[in-house]
């Protein structure tokens, strides 16, 4: 199996769930990790959250938004005002190759209120480019640190528990 994990990460909390699912992943095949680094984000956190509650999005650095290649893709962002940040929805804007497969969406939240809308808004993006099916976790950023309950959540929504 050739895997990706993109994810974004503001305060490490979405980059240490990330780093968990590759080593669980890694046990199945290659999975490569690939941090979204914006051009133009904001040292403010409150200008970040401003930007991805009008739906926002980043200058990202020229990458390859293909995932035609990948068998398992997943996909990162913290919770921020309802939704992704803004880097990630410029991933979801540009990434293409995604006819038929199973994408992991997964987030990191404070308070949860808004966690179900965030991974709806990406799931729905992506339902409009040809994915098909959709396995979806979240972890709170309190329960991050806690590598078994991250691994233990990370193996129910793959049904590997």
């Amino acid at each position: 199996m050739k895997g990706i994990i993109v994810f974004y990460s503001y305060s490490d909390n979405t980059r240490k769930t990330a780093v968990i699912l590759a080593d669980f992943l890694k046990e199945q095949g290659d999975i490569q990790l690939c941090e979204l680094k914006p051009l133009d984000e904001s040292g403010s956190f409150f200008r970040q959250a401003a930007r991805a509650f009008s739906r926002a999005r980043s200058v990202l650095p020229e990458m390859d938004f293909n995932l035609g290649s990948y068998d398992m893709i997943c996909l990162g962002t913290p919770v921020w005002a309802f939704g992704p940040a803004p880097a990630i929805n410029t991933y979801l804007d540009r990434c293409s190759g995604l006819e038929g497969k199973t994408v992991v969406l997964f987030t990191t939240y404070g308070s949860g209120t808004g966690n179900g809308r965030c991974l709806d808004y990406m799931q729905n993006v992506l339902i409009g480019k040809g994915v098909k099916t959709f396995k979806r976790f979240s972890i709170q950023q309190s329960k991050v640190r806690d590598r078994e309950y991250a691994l233990s959540t990370i193996k129910k929504a793959l049904g590997s528990d």
